[in-house]
C-alpha cells in the first residue's frame, strides 16, 4: 500500500503545474503560487493584480473581438493587440484603392480613426458560484445534470445582467465541471482602427515562420474604445468620446535581460491538459492528420490565385489566414506528442489511477468506460473531419449547406408566408455575402479535390447513398481526377448560387424541388444529411460520455492527492488567466542555441525583394540600414530588438496579450508559440516551451519612425 501511494504521488506530477506551467485564475491565485511569482521577480501585490473595489491590472485587459486579447495603454482608451487579431477589421476597412492591409494605416488625429464592427469586453468581477450550482445538482444523473445546469446558469447570470450598462455574466465550468466560476463582463461597441503596420511587417515571415523561432514579425495593431460623453458603452456615434479606463499599462522601453520576470494576462482559448491516452491516440492517428491534409489542399489552391492578383489576395486574405494558422499547428502538435511520448506517459498515469480506484465504485470503471466510448466513436471520426474540413472547406458547398433550413420550411405545407419570406430574405443576404468573398478558380479546385479525397479516404459504408454512383454514371471513373474536375466544373456552371437570373427566379417562386435540383445544394445537402441522419447522434453520445467521464476522472485525480490540488489549474476556456515565467533563451536540439531576442539585423537577413512572405517596405529597409532606432535602441545588442521569448504558458486566445514586467509595465505582445513545444494544448514542456512576443520597442518604432504617428507615442506613458 505504501508503495502504491508513493507512485501515485509521483505520477501526479503529470497533472500539477511544474516550472512555469499554469494558467491561473487571478481572483483565486493561491498564496503558494503568488509567493512563487514574488520569488521570481513580481513586485506587485495581489490586489494590484486583481481587485473588485480598486483599479488593478485586470481592468486594462480586454477580450478583443471574439477570440483575442488586447490591453489598454493610455488614459484615452488606446488598445494594443496583434495584427492578426485586427486583421479582419483592417481588411474590412481596405479597398483596392486604399489598401491598408498592404500599405498600413495610421490616424494622425482622432478624426481619422476608422469605424469597425468590433466589440471589446472588460472584466467587471469574478464570482465563485460552485456551491450555488452544485447544491441544485446533487443526486442527478449526468444527463439530468446537463439539462439542469443550463437553467441554473441562466438564473444566476440573470441576476447580474444590466442591459443599460452592457453588463452580462458568463459561467465557466472549471476542472471539467467540478467548479463553477462566473465572470461578469462589460461590453463596448464603438471600437475604431487607429493604426496598423503594412502587412509585410505585421505578417513578416508568413506561413514559413509561423510557430517558429527566431521570429521577426511586427504582429501588432492599434485601436481605440469610445463611449458616450457620460462614459457609458454605446453604439458608434460621432458624438462619442475616447474612453477613460480604470487602469492602463505604462509602456517600458528600458529593455530586459535573460532571466527577467515576465507575466502574461489574457484569455487563453482552450487546453486539454487532463486528456486521456485514448484522446491522444485518436488525435494522433485520425483527427490531426485528416485536418492537416485537407487544409493543405485548401491553402494550396487559394495561394495559387492570391499570388496572381492583389484583388484576389485581399478578398481571400482573412479566410486564408484563418485556415493557415492552425494547419501548421496541428501538424506540429502531432509530431511533438509522438516525439515526447505523451501517449505513453498518459497510459502510465492511467494505470496508477486504475490501481488507486480499485474498490472505489465511483471511479473503478472510469478508464474501462473511456476505452468503450472511444472504441464506439473512432471508426466515424475521420468521416466527420472530412465533412467539416473537406466537403465544407469549399466556400460554395458551405454556402449551399446553409440553405437546408430553407428547404425544411419549403417542405412544410403549413409554413407561414411571413416566415418563408423572412427565410428567403436571409438566404439572399447570405448569398450576397458569399459572392463578395468567392474566388471561383480556387473554389472549383477545392470542391473537386475534397470530394475525391472523401471518396478515397473515408469508409465506403459511410458515404452518402447514391452520390458517388451518380458521378460515376455521368462523368466516368471515380479513380480518375479528371472525373471530379468535370463534375465540379458543371456544379459551378449550373448552380443558382452563382447565377443571378436563376437565383431571382427561385427567390420569386421558391420550391423545395427547385432547390433540390441545384447541383451545389444537392452536393452539400447529401453530405450534411448523411452525417446528421446517421452519425450526429453518435458524436453527441460520444462527446457527452467523454465529458461525464472527464468530470469523474478529474474529481478522482484530486482525491488521489489532496495536497496537490493547490498547485493544479483548470484547463483554459477563454476566461481571464494569468501566467508567469521568465525571458529565457533555449537549446532546441544538440549544438543549437537560440538567443532570447531577435533584432533588425535578422529582418534584413530574411528580406527578399518581391517575395510573398519576406518583402519589406522600402522606407523600412532605408531606416534599418541607417540604424535610425531613436530611443528604442536596445543597449545590450546595440540594435533594435524585434521579438523575444519567454517561458510563459499560453495558448490560442492569448494572441495580443500583454507581456508585463515585475512592476506592471508593458514590454511586449504575445503572438505565437514555438514549434518544439506545439504539444502545449495537451502537455506543457517545461524545458522547451516558449511564448513568442513582439517587443513593444519595435511596435513603437514602427508607429513612430516607420509610420510617422508620433501622436500615438505622445499619448503613452513611457517608462525609460
Amino acid at each position: 500500500m505504501k508503495k502504491i501511494i508513493i507512485l501515485v504521488a509521483l505520477s501526479l506530477s503529470l497533472f500539477k503545474a511544474q516550472a512555469d506551467e499554469g494558467m491561473w485564475l487571478p481572483m483565486l491565485l493561491g498564496q503558494q503560487v503568488y509567493n512563487d511569482m514574488v520569488k521570481k521577480g513580481l513586485k506587485l501585490t495581489k490586489e494590484q493584480l486583481y481587485s473588485i473595489n480598486k483599479s488593478s491590472l485586470k481592468d486594462a485587459i480586454i477580450i478583443f473581438g471574439g477570440g483575442c486579447t488586447g490591453e489598454i495603454v493610455s488614459s484615452q482608451g488606446l488598445i494594443f493587440t496583434n495584427h492578426h487579431c485586427g486583421y479582419s477589421a483592417i481588411s474590412g476597412a481596405s479597398t483596392v484603392e486604399h489598401n491598408y492591409l498592404r500599405d498600413g494605416f495610421y490616424a494622425y488625429n482622432k478624426g481619422q480613426e476608422i469605424k469597425t464592427g468590433l466589440t471589446v469586453q472588460f472584466l467587471d468581477r469574478i464570482v465563485d458560484v460552485t456551491k450555488e450550482v452544485e447544491d441544485q445538482l446533487k443526486g442527478l444523473s449526468y444527463a439530468d445534470r446537463v439539462k439542469k445546469i443550463t437553467e441554473i446558469y441562466k438564473v444566476i447570470t440573470d441576476k447580474v445582467a444590466d442591459k443599460e450598462n452592457e453588463l452580462a455574466g458568463r459561467i465557466y465550468g472549471m476542472f471539467k465541471g467540478n467548479q463553477h466560476i462566473m465572470y461578469v463582463y462589460k461590453t463596448y461597441r464603438d471600437i475604431r482602427l487607429v493604426g496598423a503596420p503594412p502587412e509585410s511587417v505585421g505578417k513578416f515571415g508568413g506561413d514559413t515562420d509561423n510557430w517558429e523561432w527566431p521570429r521577426h514579425t511586427g504582429d501588432f495593431s492599434v485601436f481605440r474604445v469610445y463611449t458616450s460623453k457620460d462614459g457609458k458603452p454605446v453604439a458608434y456615434n460621432t458624438d462619442n468620446v475616447p474612453m477613460k479606463p480604470k487602469h492602463f499599462l505604462p509602456v517600458s522601453i528600458k529593455g530586459f535581460k535573460d532571466g527577467d520576470f515576465a507575466m502574461i494576462y489574457g484569455y487563453p482559448g482552450g487546453t486539454t491538459r487532463y486528456e486521456t491516452s485514448y484522446g491522444i491516440k485518436l488525435k494522433n492517428e485520425i483527427d490531426n492528420p485528416s485536418l492537416v491534409g485537407l487544409r493543405d489542399v485548401r491553402l494550396k489552391f487559394m495561394h495559387e490565385q492570391m499570388i496572381k492578383d492583389p484583388a484576389v489576395k485581399l478578398k481571400l486574405a482573412d479566410n486564408y489566414a484563418g485556415v493557415a494558422n492552425y494547419w501548421k499547428f496541428f501538424d506540429g502538435e502531432t509530431k511533438q506528442l509522438i516525439k515526447y511520448k505523451v501517449y505513453d506517459q498518459k497510459q502510465q498515469f492511467e494505470n496508477k489511477f486504475i490501481a488507486w480506484a480499485k474498490g472505489k465504485p465511483e471511479y473503478e470503471n472510469v478508464m474501462a468506460d473511456y476505452e468503450k466510448n472511444y472504441a464506439a466513436w473512432s471508426p466515424y471520426s475521420k468521416m466527420r473531419q472530412y465533412l467539416n474540413e473537406g466537403i465544407m472547406g469549399s466556400p460554395l458547398a458551405g454556402a449551399a449547406s446553409r440553405l437546408i433550413s430553407l428547404e425544411d420550411k419549403l417542405l412544410k405545407s403549413n409554413t407561414p408566408k411571413a416566415e418563408l419570406t423572412k427565410a428567403i430574405d436571409a438566404a439572399n443576404t447570405a448569398r450576397n455575402a458569399f459572392k463578395q468573398g468567392e474566388d471561383l478558380p480556387s473554389d472549383e479546385k477545392i470542391l473537386a479535390k475534397t470530394a475525391m479525397m472523401f471518396y478515397n479516404d473515408v469508409d465506403k459504408n459511410q458515404h452518402p447513398i447514391g452520390f458517388y454512383e451518380g458521378i460515376k454514371a455521368a462523368y466516368g471513373s471515380l479513380n480518375d481526377e479528371a472525373t471530379f474536375k468535370s463534375w465540379a466544373r458543371d456544379v459551378f456552371a449550373k448552380t443558382m448560387m452563382l447565377d443571378d437570373d436563376k437565383w431571382k427566379a427561385f427567390a420569386d417562386n421558391p420550391t423545395a424541388a427547385a432547390l433540390q435540383e441545384d447541383p451545389a445544394f444537392a452536393y452539400a445537402s447529401a453530405f450534411v444529411k448523411n452525417y446528421t441522419g446517421k452519425y450526429a447522434s453518435l458524436f453527441t453520445e460520444f462527446r457527452n460520455k467523454d465529458n461525464e467521464l472527464g468530470r469523474l476522472y478529474l474529481k478522482g485525480i484530486m482525491e488521489m492527492n489532496p495536497a496537490a490540488v493547490n498547485k493544479m489549474y483548470p484547463d483554459a476556456n477563454f476566461s481571464m488567466r494569468v501566467s508567469y515565467g521568465a525571458v529565457k533563451s533555449y537549446r532546441p536540439r544538440d549544438a543549437v542555441f537560440y538567443d532570447y531576442v531577435t533584432t533588425s539585423k535578422g529582418v534584413l537577413e530574411k528580406y527578399k525583394a518581391g517575395d510573398y512572405e519576406f518583402d519589406l517596405p522600402a522606407k523600412q529597409i532605408e531606416l534599418l540600414k541607417k540604424r535610425d532606432f531613436g530611443q528604442y535602441i536596445d543597449k545590450r545588442t546595440n540594435d533594435l530588438v524585434v521579438g523575444f521569448i519567454t517561458t510563459n504558458d499560453i495558448t490560442g486566445g492569448n494572441s495580443g496579450s500583454p507581456v508585463i514586467d515585475g512592476s506592471g509595465n508593458l514590454i511586449g505582445l504575445a503572438f505565437d508559440g514555438n514549434y518544439e513545444a506545439l504539444s502545449h494544448k495537451i502537455a506543457f514542456d517545461k524545458d522547451l516551451n516558449r511564448t513568442i512576443n513582439v517587443d513593444v520597442r519595435y511596435v513603437l518604432w514602427c508607429i513612430d519612425k516607420l509610420g510617422g504617428a508620433k501622436n500615438i507615442i505622445d499619448e503613452l506613458t513611457l517608462v525609460k
